[in-house]
């Protein structure tokens, strides 16, 4: 099992001014960021995802607008410092929404100078992108996903044309001459990965052969996991564990109670991402029939869709870290107790080969994160790659 550390690097000093509006997205103004405190923070931030290299993570990051939330406004950005400040971690976009963006050969342009930048050590995440962040784009929900699958189908042939230029007259995108320079080192393309909650998302990942992630979700994994693996069977392979990927927060301490401490505070993070106005949460024609069913069988409370073991709903924005737990969103602990859980998990949803390692979240401070990142590496981390094995990977330039 591969591990990927993950922060969204969020503002949390403003979090109590969004909890007092009622929403941390979208609507709070900006005036409650203060430049000074960003720039400490997205410092340390960085500091703490150089960390990971040292000590034998991988490393992902994500994106988010108009939000006290996360900090990370692109995630090409981001990898761009980590890939110079980095020489052996795979870095993970996870990811680009790109059903939101406006100009999809820029994404390919971007993915490719990074891949080159780090020396073939980019995995692609193209993702759909939060429903909070439809309002901010001025995207069209109801027509979201067949933006999001042109400007996919566009990205991957850009990246992988090599004798154009090419014209694309499409839905959405139109352009008369395609020919991206740099192209990228691992060809065709890094590999892509999507995120989803939803078995329908899991049959379209295994039609193309992507990694499938689902962050945060508990039992949610399964199904989706187990579409994938049919659809491959239907399609004449066999996915293995490397074709799935499971976000969760992860507190490790030296005894039970320090990583459950740890844990708390980084789970501050999933207590306050769903607090945002009720018009932004779920906008029609956003979601899949099959993720609408899951939110609703949910309950009706806001805040949360993940059920516990039991089949009860989980609101995220009141659960203890017990009830994290059970639901299967938290693993905490001592090393021993973490692995345990991860691996009792892992049974239970029929294998997954990467692991998402929350590590930091909120108000889990610099000394509490560096201890959490290096204690897991050197006692959870050896036991975990054992697990389900994943192939490694490597980078393989086109002959000229």
């Amino acid at each position: 099992m591969r591990v990927w550390y993950f922060s969204e690097m969020a503002y949390h000093p403003a979090w109590e001014e969004g909890l007092s509006r009622g929403s941390l997205r979208v609507v709070l103004p900006n005036r409650n960021f203060d430049p000074q405190v960003g720039y400490g923070l997205l410092n340390r931030y960085l500091d703490e995802f150089a960390l990971c290299d040292e000590v034998g993570l991988d490393i992902m990051v994500n994106e988010h607008h108009s939000t006290a939330t996360c900090l990370t406004v692109s995630v090409s950005m981001a990898l761009a410092i980590l890939a110079r400040e980095t020489k052996r971690a795979r870095l993970l976009s996870l990811g680009t929404p790109i059903a939101n963006r406006p100009d999809p050969v820029r994404v390919a342009e971007e993915m490719a100078w990074l891949d080159v930048l780090s020396g073939g050590r980019l995995e692609m995440g193209l993702v759909k992108g939060a429903p909070y962040e439809i309002a901010p784009a001025n995207s069209n929900p109801a027509n979201l996903m067949r933006r999001y699958w042109e400007a996919h189908d566009l990205i991957l042939k850009a990246m992988s044309t090599t004798d154009g230029p090419f014209n694309w007259e499409g839905e959405f995108f139109h352009y008369r001459n395609v020919n991206i320079w740099p192209r990228p080192l691992q060809q065709p393309t890094p590999p892509v990965w999507m995120t989803g909650l939803s078995p329908e998302t899991g049959r379209a990942a295994a039609e193309r052969g992507h990694v499938v992630g689902t962050l945060l979700s508990g039992a949610v994994a399964g199904p989706m996991f187990e579409a994938y693996r049919q659809r491959a069977r239907e399609l004449g392979w066999t996915a293995e564990p490397d074709r799935f990927a499971y976000a969760a927060v992860v507190g490790v301490g030296n005894t039970t109670q320090e990583g459950y401490r740890r844990a708390d505070l980084a789970a501050g993070y999933v207590r306050t991402a769903p607090v945002v106005l009720e018009p932004f949460t779920n906008p029609p024609g956003y979601n899949s029939v099959g993720a609408n069913v899951a939110m609703l069988k949910a309950g009706p409370k806001r805040g949360g869709f993940v059920l516990d073991r039991e089949g009860k709903p989980v609101d995220h924005r009141t659960a203890t870290v017990e009830q994290f737990m059970a639901s299967d969103t938290v693993f905490a602990g001592t090393p021993d107790d973490v692995f345990n859980q991860i691996r009792a998990f892992n049974e239970r949803i029929g294998g997954f080969g990467h692991l998402l390692f929350f590590g930091q979240g909120g108000f889990l401070d610099h000394k509490d994160t560096v201890a959490n990142i290096t204690l897991f590496a050197r006692e959870v981390l050896p036991r975990l790659r054992e697990l389900s094995p994943a192939p490694e990977r490597s980078a393989t330039v086109a002959a000229e």
